[in-house]
């Protein structure tokens, strides 16, 4: 529930460690909580015979469950824009907070981790800056670099172009392309077809709450499913992995 609102409803989902999977539906079919319901931000009322297992454990403590999973979200993304630097940043992904306080410990292996994230996204050069004064895509890939810093078991991305121009969309793909290339597994929530690389080998479609098709990425995005979805014809392209709707 959100409030008085049904977000999710008869959802049964599995997500294997290390898949590359997208859930697509347009805006307000539950995604973004179903994410959320992962991330430990929004609970499940308790209803006979469900549970929420993450990496096999239906309870956790969510500091960390949070070291575990690498989180790049639009509310991030605004929360994180502030007078900080790059790499204080990044460094707060060892603790889940945004930048670092005067409590938190940083070791000499933590900054080694930050510059290799850094390095990785290519904003090495953003160390000193503060987001406040990036662009959208060079905040993005700090962000990204945050979420890498303490090794994830997943990346979990929500809406990932958000506010991207149309080149830093095609870096973020590249940078998720190299990123899926290296092993880990990405969970990538959007409503924008031309987000998913051609690593993404599972589309779920969500729409009303309810997931309504799962499975291999060319047999579920066809047009007619993909005009149901959308409650609109749509027509679907496909060029070297990457799809487009017109």
């Amino acid at each position: 529930m959100r409030g008085k609102t049904v977000a999710l409803q008869d959802v049964c989902l599995r997500i294997g460690l290390g898949e590359h999977i997208a859930i697509l539906g347009p805006n307000g079919c539950g995604k973004s909580t179903l994410i959320k319901t992962i991330t430990r931000e929004c609970y499940p009322l308790i209803a006979e015979a469900s549970s929420v297992r993450i990496l096999g454990e239906q309870r956790w403590n969510v500091a960390e469950l949070r070291t575990l999973l690498g989180i790049v979200s639009s509310d991030l993304m605004t929360t994180c824009t502030r007078a900080v630097s790059g790499r204080d940043i990044v460094l707060s992904g060892f603790f889940s907070s945004i930048g670092i306080w005067p409590h938190q410990e940083v070791t000499p292996e933590m900054y080694e981790c930050a510059e290799r994230a850094m390095a990785l996204l290519e904003v090495s050069h953003l160390a000193e800056r503060c987001t406040d004064e990036m662009s959208s895509g060079e905040a993005r890939r700090v962000l990204l670099a945050r979420a890498l810093v303490h090794d994830p078991r997943a990346l979990i991305l929500d809406e990932p172009s958000v506010a991207l121009d149309l080149s830093a969309q095609h870096e973020l793909r590249l940078i998720l392309r190299k990123l899926a290339r290296s092993g880990i597994g990405i969970v990538m929530v959007t409503h924008h077809l031309s987000d998913l690389i051609p690593e993404i080998e599972r589309v779920v479609l969500m729409n009303r709450g309810r997931v309504i098709a799962d499975g291999p990425t060319r047999q579920i995005l066809s047009e007619s499913r993909l005009s149901e979805l959308f409650g609109r014809p749509v027509e679907l392209s496909e060029r070297d992995g990457y799809y487009n709707l017109w």
